[in-house]
């Protein structure tokens, strides 16, 4: 069997009809249809390089060289890169990026009420733990959106929004780094970090993983629009999704806005809340509180 190329739209288009749309019809009772054309930004203009310093810089001179010529960027441009150069994370960290991970950055034009657009980044973290779980591995969303895999992260969700300097119109970049058939990582890394081809043991074919990967933002996306649309922004059917394949209640997490350099406090997970807060239990008086932003790291092993 040859390797798939990157996606384009026409790629896109045909997997949907042939792989998505077919399967989501059959296991939902949700107007899959509709939810899909809700969502049908996403990929709609895609661009490969073989290599960039950093793919959410390049998104962003996109954006500005459109509104040089009085134009919008289309929502849902999705900008691939076989490796980055110059990649960040949260805090400026490191984000390793070489041959062989998926690597891309899709740009949503902020047209959601605050309401939807703050579970943004939870559908992200969402499509892509369903895509690696599509081809066979056990994956799981670590609160916000980090993917692990047997407690390793295989895949980093980046969220940020951007305001043309010129159109003044805001676009929320999603940020995504799947590691697919890398393998080897940096000595800081390697203990924290996986690959699908490390944790499965064999080789995938990248084109295949990118286009179930844009196939599942357009899901997530077109869901949460519906809902937003038809269902006056009551979100629950999304959040039943995020959280059947998110942090589990009863876990021990350490807290923190940056939780490798300042945690803030222990505490264990009682609930994911209907707009995405994750609600703790402090370890040790039992206050309850509720966190909108930051990032956990698990204490316990389960």
């Amino acid at each position: 069997m040859g390797v798939s190329p990157l996606p384009d739209p026409n790629l896109l288009a045909s997997y949907i009809a042939r792989e998505e749309g077919p399967r989501l019809a059959a296991n939902t009772p949700l107007p899959a249809a509709d939810i899909l054309r809700y969502g049908a930004i996403v990929g709609c203009h895609i661009e490969a390089h073989a290599s960039l310093p950093r793919a959410m810089d390049e998104m962003r001179r996109r954006i500005v060289a459109a509104g040089r010529r009085q134009q919008s960027l289309a929502s849902g441009s999705v900008i691939i890169a076989d490796t980055l150069t110059g990649s960040k994370g949260r805090f400026r960290r490191v984000w390793h990026a070489p041959p062989g991970g998926l690597w891309l950055v899709v740009a949503l034009f902020n047209q959601w009420l605050p309401a939807t657009a703050q579970l943004l980044p939870l559908a992200a973290g969402l499509a892509a733990c369903e895509t690696v779980r599509h081809f066979g591995l056990e994956a799981e969303v670590k609160w916000v959106n980090d993917v692990l895999v047997n407690g390793r992260k295989v895949c980093g969700i980046l969220c940020e929004t951007f305001c043309c300097p010129l159109s003044r119109e805001e676009y929320i970049l999603v940020g995504v780094g799947l590691n697919v058939n890398n393998s080897r990582f940096p000595a800081d890394l390697a203990p924290l970090a996986t690959s699908m081809k490390s944790a499965a043991g064999r080789h995938f074919d990248r084109g295949e993983v990118a286009l179930d990967l844009l196939s599942k933002l357009r899901w997530n996306v077109g869901l949460l629009t519906y809902e937003e649309e038809e269902r006056h922004s009551d979100h629950d059917i999304f959040m039943e999704s995020y959280r059947a394949l998110s942090t589990r209640c009863g876990r021990m997490v350490s807290f923190g806005f940056n939780v490798q350099e300042q945690p803030q406090y222990q505490a264990r997970v009682k609930a994911i809340a209907d707009d995405g807060a994750l609600v703790l239990e402090l370890e040790q008086d039992g206050v309850e509180r509720v966190e909108h932003a930051g990032e956990i790291i698990y204490l316990d092993e389960t």
